[in-house]
């Protein structure tokens, strides 16, 4: 009796372990494209990525650098205060309403000749957010600070 339930015990944990490791095979394989590194206009004009890979980029969007396009393509340069990157957007959709010079962004895509094709782009939600990674990044550059810091 004894070795049939240690023999039912071990086979229930080998079939936990096997269950497990497949889960986390399937996660890994979903979560393959989903998972975009974020980089500051700095970091992208010291060590420019490989045209291939995709990417988010974030920061202020430069004032007077808003170039409308055709459709739902327009252009605009994004800046941490240490350089300053041209971004031409090629989504679908059409600009979030917060989106604007001065204003906060962070925008997912590639970099290639030296122009960043963007695909989506978020702006703040509200007039007083600004995602954490773009602000961690202003600060870093002196260009932002919070009004805690102030």
């Amino acid at each position: 009796m004894r070795g049939l339930k240690k023999k039912r015990r071990i086979q229930i944990i080998i079939i936990a372990a096997v269950l497990l490791a497949g889960a986390s095979v399937l996660i890994g394989y979903g979560l393959r494209d989903g998972i975009n590194f974020f980089r500051t206009p700095t970091e992208v004009a010291e060590t420019a990525p490989p045209s291939d890979e995709v990417f988010r980029i974030g920061g202020l969007v430069l004032d007077g650098s808003l170039q409308p396009g055709e459709g739902a393509e327009f252009s605009f340069v994004v800046t941490d205060g240490g350089a300053d990157i041209p971004v031409r957007y090629i989504g679908r959709d059409a600009a979030p309403d917060l989106f604007g010079e001065g204003q906060g962004t962070i925008a997912t895509g590639t970099y290639q000749d030296g122009v960043f094709l963007a695909t989506d782009l978020l702006a703040r939600h509200d007039e007083t957010y600004m995602p954490a990674e773009v602000i961690d990044a202003l600060e870093e550059q002196g260009v932002y600070r919070t009004s805690e810091g102030s």
